[in-house]
């Protein structure tokens, strides 16, 4: 019979451990303290990650976490020159990405589409005329497809119409600020009025 069977409070309690107390205690000459050194003193004590010296478990472990990298903007980028070069497109027309996907010119619609303004080499205009939508134009490009005659939209990415910007607008500055931006727009009103000469009141 086990001394557990007989009530259940037996073991429940441990005596303390009474160290230093001599060779008669029963715990030896130097009290479960080894010899000398940082441990044998009072005070001591380690990291509960330290492991000896070696290169500690949390060290070790690959680290996992939040990163914005999964909300990078990507887009199809495509070029003027590969839009005028295509058989679809040599006498003008609609630029969209589903006309561009018919091309071969962008892949799926897993992206939005940028237009970039560059034209074959040796042309410095276009010489059709079209009409493009897509998420991006650049401004080389917008002026390119304006003086020939055609027209630009541009709907926007994803974090364009969070921030409420207007990419056909000549203004695109965020409508819809975060904290961080409206506290940019703070502190850059803050250095014109200082430069002024003039103090900024609170609103």
């Amino acid at each position: 019979m086990m001394i557990h069977e007989i009530t259940a409070l037996a073991g429940k309690n441990k005596n303390r451990k009474r160290v230093g107390r001599g060779p008669g205690s029963g715990r030896g000459k130097r009290s479960t303290r080894g010899q000398k050194g940082a441990g044998s003193r009072a005070g001591a004590s380690t990291r509960f990650q330290f492991e000896g010296g070696q290169m500690p478990f949390f060290r070790r472990m690959p680290k996992m976490g939040f990163t914005n990298a999964n909300f990078k903007t990507r887009f199809w980028i495509v070029n003027l020159r590969d839009i005028v070069a295509h058989d679809d497109f040599k006498k003008g027309g609609e630029v969209t990405p589903e006309s561009l996907i018919k091309a071969g010119l962008v892949r799926d619609e897993s992206r939005d589409v940028k237009v970039l303004g560059s034209l074959p080499e040796g042309d410095d205009k276009l010489s059709v005329k079209l009409g493009v939508t897509a998420a991006r134009v650049t401004d080389s490009a917008r002026k390119l497809i304006s003086d020939a005659g055609g027209s630009v939209n541009e709907t926007g990415s994803r974090r364009d119409r969070i921030r409420g910007v207007d990419r056909n607008s000549d203004d695109r500055a965020p409508k819809n600020q975060t904290k961080k931006s409206r506290r940019r727009s703070i502190q850059q009103a803050k250095y014109e009025a200082a430069a002024k000469g003039e103090v900024l009141k609170k609103k």
